[in-house]
């Protein structure tokens, strides 16, 4: 393990196994991948001089336990990067909890670490900037969608208790440069949109400024070559029972139970919630006792309809160490439990959201690589039990959009990462029957003026991003509806958008309260 203490943007001291080694009068940067490439299996390791006390060595073989890692920890109250970039960017990755291990592409100087070999690929892919902050939020940005899992990791520092003062100023040169060379060119003149709406800011030079610049691109295959092998064991026995809740859907889920009834890797109890709404019904599901299954079925029938009631209902019959969260019109090959769970030990992360596809989607669109997933499957993946003990789907989410994405941010707020993996998949056949049978009346559809967005995606945004995103995401809606709806003069369409979304976020609250 190699350490980088610098201080004011320079290095002044490296230290190999605690052994003092020389080090380039250069930016930091590029002493990172000057010994990258004297040491391409060693980790790298920054920290600001006045929290050399505090860097926690105990914990960094845990912290950093495969190579794809890369974790930073601000100490500071403020971030390099100021929270304007929320106009540009919806992510769930921007609002950082700092006191659990959190997904982010935020990174810090003040200290952090990274593998050689991570730095040794982006050599000849990345741009070094003399500005160590901006260089690592650039490199986080960058490779997070390729495959490096990046986080703020509080336990980096000893007992938490160091508190820099603030040393990042907000920046709109700093901002618009970012903006221009991570993301496409029409988020810069968003960015400029946004600050005069809701700030009242006319920023012409930095605007102007970020025109010099260059969009920043990685090829796909750059971190490839860089397997994941960690450090780490799962201890938990791979138990896993399977949650389905359905509704009218008897053929389709008696296909998928046949997939289940032939894995490699079998279930222990298969968990069914059967929703009918009719009160004079009964179940439908006579194939559940009528044939042998080779796990248990758990089978519940009620009249209460709702995705997330169901699941809620089918977690609390669970018994195994792990749990597969499934829908009922999917079908999966023999071996995807098998599969499934050698992801799960390769990566070591207990919630896992598999790619799920219905059978004729573009192979060309698919993403190929795993990574960090910014919002959740709740009909496609694995996770670990223990982790989500606490957690129970939001019902202020019911027949609405947004339960999956609310249950994502329990995950994350909670200090647990979600990961995509491409592989095994999951086919989708999207069954045309079933489903909501009959439309639930919402407490909103009286009401003269609709909300727009749904008030379920509204509360979502409330609860769990920061006001620039919000701000943000109003923007693009005004402009993303405008030639979808009957109002067609600007001036008419403008004050009715104003007035749905003071509906939408009306009706949130009440939802959030």
């Amino acid at each position: 393990m190699i350490v980088i203490y610098h201080q004011y943007n320079k290095v002044v001291e490296v230290l190999f196994n605690e052994e003092s080694m020389s080090f380039s009068k250069k930016n930091i940067p590029e002493n990172l991948f000057n010994i990258a490439k004297k040491y391409p299996d060693q980790l790298i390791i920054w920290c600001q001089l006045d929290l050399k006390l505090n860097l926690n060595h105990e914990i960094l073989p845990k912290i950093f336990h495969h190579n794809k890692i890369m974790a930073s920890f601000n100490v500071s109250g403020s971030s390099f990067l100021p929270d304007t970039i929320g106009y540009v960017d919806e992510s769930p990755f921007l609002n950082v909890k700092k006191d659990v291990s959190y997904p982010t592409w935020k990174m810090s100087s003040d200290v952090g670490g990274i593998h050689s070999s991570v730095l040794k690929a982006l050599y000849r892919g990345i741009k070094i900037d003399s500005n160590f902050d901006y260089f690592l939020n650039s490199l986080a940005k960058l490779t997070i969608e390729k495959g490096l899992l990046c986080y703020s990791e509080p336990s980096l520092i000893k007992n938490n208790l160091v508190n820099i003062k603030n040393r990042h100023q907000s920046n709109n040169l700093r901002a618009f440069r970012f903006v221009k060379q991570h993301y496409k060119t029409r988020w810069t003149l968003l960015l400029f949109l946004n600050l005069f709406l809701y700030e009242r800011k006319l920023v012409f030079l930095p605007l102007l400024s970020s025109l010099f610049f260059k969009r920043r691109i990685l090829k796909e295959s750059v971190l490839d070559q860089i397997h994941i092998v960690s450090s780490k064991k799962i201890e938990e026995e791979k138990t896993i029972d399977v949650i389905i809740p359905t509704i009218g859907r008897k053929a389709f889920l008696y296909d998928f139970l046949k997939d289940l009834s032939k894995q490699s890797h079998l279930p222990e109890n298969v968990i069914i919630i059967e929703q009918n709404p009719d009160l004079n019904s009964e179940s439908e599901l006579d194939y559940l006792t009528l044939e042998s299954w080779p796990f248990r079925i758990k089978h519940t029938f009620t009249h209460q309809t709702g995705a997330c009631n169901a699941r809620n209902l089918a977690l609390t019959g669970v018994e195994s160490k792990w749990i597969f969260m499934a829908d009922d019109d999917i079908r999966i090959n023999n071996d995807f439990i098998e599969k499934g769970f050698n992801v799960v030990d390769t990566v070591i992360c207990g919630q896992i959201t598999f790619g799920c596809f219905q059978p004729n989607y573009s192979q060309s669109k698919k993403l190929n690589k795993i990574h960090q997933w910014e919002t959740f499957g709740s009909g496609c993946s694995i996770v670990r039990t223990k982790n989500i003990k606490s957690l129970f789907f939001n019902k202020s989410f019911e027949f609405g959009f947004g339960e999956d994405s609310d249950y994502g941010m329990q995950l994350r707020k909670l200090g647990f990462d979600i990961l995509y993996s491409p592989k095994p998949e999951i086919i989708h056949l999207k069954a045309p029957i079933g489903g909501f049978r009959t439309k639930p009346v919402l407490l909103w559809d009286k009401e003269d003026v609709q909300p727009k967005p749904s008030p379920t995606v509204m509360l979502y945004k409330i609860l769990y991003l920061i006001p620039e995103q919000i701000k943000g995401y109003k923007t693009v809606l005004f402009f993303k509806f405008y030639p979808v709806q009957k109002i067609k003069n600007p001036v008419k369409y403008f004050y009715n958008f104003k007035k749905q979304w003071e509906s939408s976020v009306f009706w949130a609250d009440k939802l959030k309260n």
